[in-house]
């Protein structure tokens, strides 16, 4: 589905309309019932048939060519979930999405697996659904017209049982969410592309002894006999993968942070002292980040601490997924756990504010939460954080990463069954390698004026690599397409400017004594290199 280079800010407040918490659907107008009734005649003539071309469409997407879905722009979800209370049994659900279609359709896709569909509804209206794959097609009983604004309202189930591919995670005391790369769908109803970012509301209910939480800010909770119903809001456009839900006993801490930014922490109540001391360094991590690339984009920020083994952070929106052992586990240091904080805050900016257009541009997310990472290391730890170290053990990395897992903006496709294997050294450091050769490049002034252009220019938008490339020759005032290009997509490291000692290992020893543990090299910072990167 093409889509702009960035999506105009919509104020929430006009693109959500605050609905009960089970959307109740709109009576259809005269005009639209006459439209259904000679839709049901015309149905009645030629028989129910199945849908044309009902399989998965996708958008063409390098890496993932059946996710996401053509013909319409989502506008807003609100998102209904009703937890039990136990983690082993589906949720109640309802999904109500609001879109407009940028072509006609008889037809539309979703992405959606993990639940049982109730009913579907389209303007008011019934629709017919079927499931295909990981895909639910709906077929309204009105065809779709070209810049027609749809309300669609689907009553489902979303399961977390038994499963560890993405969506749910079943932490010890409830749930939270991890949908990168493309597990949203396996939560609720969607268009599962970080291209098509929309406005969301989650209206959320669990009994009133645990705590409901969700990305954005609060608009109030509500007591109905045992159970309580918390409602949240983002004040910016979000991806699906951003999307984050939790349940469970925790406790919501509040302060202030840079030019007094609304900030909440949701942490285990049983550890909430412990981690107090870490949570007291966000402010000053959000204002050292604000000095490097500009104010903080979003309306709120902070850690959503889960009691669950993940062996990964993920940095969705304005409320950053943590596992509690990164800072009870006693065996990591400071300085490295301050890292992975500053690498997910990072992601704010870069890969949540402004959100990949294609998957094969993840680079540009990983590379640039690498640098700030390194570079607050550097700033922070003195000897011990040499970001010109790391980066010259990647270099001598580089080729081989290169050829194990493409270069940075031609990635090979995930293994199979392992989506998730997108996430590679060769998107952390291996290119966090290409911004350091272009910082080489065009100087540390035009590097730093081409960071802070490239947030605030696709802020709440979407952009790929052709546009970093595009706004690095602007910056610099020259040409750099040639040299981006043989950084991002050749497969052979070029000679790093300014350091022609640098080799890599190929250059540098025989081959029979080359290779290593891939754990041995520098990648992201998730213990071990092993499951999903931050």
């Amino acid at each position: 589905m093409p889509l702009p280079l960035r999506r105009p800010y919509r104020d929430p407040d006009r693109a959500v309309r605050d609905r009960p918490r089970a959307p109740r659907d709109r009576t259809p107008s005269q005009a639209v019932r006459r439209a259904a009734a000679l839709g049901l005649a015309a149905l009645t003539t030629l028989g129910a048939a199945a849908p044309l071309s009902p399989g998965p469409r996708g958008i063409g997407d390098p890496l993932f060519p059946t996710l996401g879905n053509p013909g319409y722009d989502v506008l807003s979800y609100d998102v209904s979930l009703d937890y039990p209370g136990r983690n082993d049994r589906p949720l109640d659900a309802v999904t109500e999405i609001t879109a407009r279609a940028t072509a006609g359709l008889d037809h539309l896709n979703l992405d959606f697996a993990r639940g049982s569909v109730q009913s579907v509804r389209v303007g008011g209206l019934p629709a017919r659904h079927a499931r295909h794959g990981e895909d639910l097609v709906v077929t309204p009983l009105v065809p779709i017209t070209p810049g027609q604004e749809l309300r669609i309202v689907i009553r489902h189930t979303s399961d977390p049982r038994d499963r560890n591919d993405g969506g749910w995670i079943r932490t010890v005391d409830g749930l939270a969410m991890a949908n990168q790369a493309d597990a949203a769908h396996r939560v609720f109803p969607c268009n599962d592309h970080p291209s098509d970012k929309a406005i969301f509301t989650f209206r959320i209910s669990a009994p009133r002894e645990l705590t409901a939480v969700a990305n954005g800010l609060s608009l109030g909770r509500r007591d109905q006999g045992a159970r309580r119903v918390w409602t949240y809001r983002t004040a910016h456009p979000m991806a699906t993968e951003l999307a984050q839900v939790s349940f469970g006993k925790s406790s919501v801490l509040r302060r202030r942070g840079p030019h007094g930014l609304p900030m909440r922490d949701v942490v285990p109540t049983a550890d909430r002292a412990a981690l107090a001391p870490w949570l007291a360094k966000t402010p000053d991590q959000i204002a050292w980040l604000e000095r490097k690339i500009g104010r903080f984009p979003f309306e709120t920020y902070g850690l959503l601490i889960a009691d669950a083994r993940t062996g990964f952070e993920l940095e969705t929106q304005t409320l950053s997924l943590f596992e509690k052992g990164l800072f009870t586990s006693g065996r990591l240091p400071a300085s490295y756990i301050e890292s992975v904080m500053v690498h997910e805050l990072a992601h704010q900016w870069f890969g949540d504010s402004v959100s990949p257009r294609r998957w094969s541009d993840l680079w540009l997310s990983e590379s640039h939460a690498t640098w700030y990472e390194a570079l607050y290391a550097q700033e922070k730890g003195g000897n011990r954080g040499s970001m010109e170290a790391r980066l010259r053990r990647a270099y001598e990395w580089s080729d081989e990463w290169r050829a194990a897992d493409g270069p940075p903006a031609a990635p090979k496709p995930p293994s199979a069954g392992k989506k998730i294997s997108i996430f590679r050294p060769i998107v952390y450091d291996g290119s966090a390698l290409v911004l350091y050769a272009l910082r080489q490049k065009i100087g540390q002034g035009a590097f730093a004026r081409l960071e802070r252009a490239w947030v605030a220019r696709h802020h709440d938008g979407v952009a790929g690599t052709h546009d970093f490339i595009a706004l690095a020759s602007e910056t610099a005032g020259q040409d750099l397409s040639g040299f981006l290009r043989g950084w991002l997509y050749a497969t052979k490291t070029p000679p790093m400017p300014g350091h022609p000692d640098w080799k890599p290992k190929d250059d540098r020893q025989p081959r029979a004594h080359r290779a290593a543990p891939r754990s041995e090299a520098p990648g992201p910072p998730s213990r071990g290199n092993t499951g999903k990167p931050a």
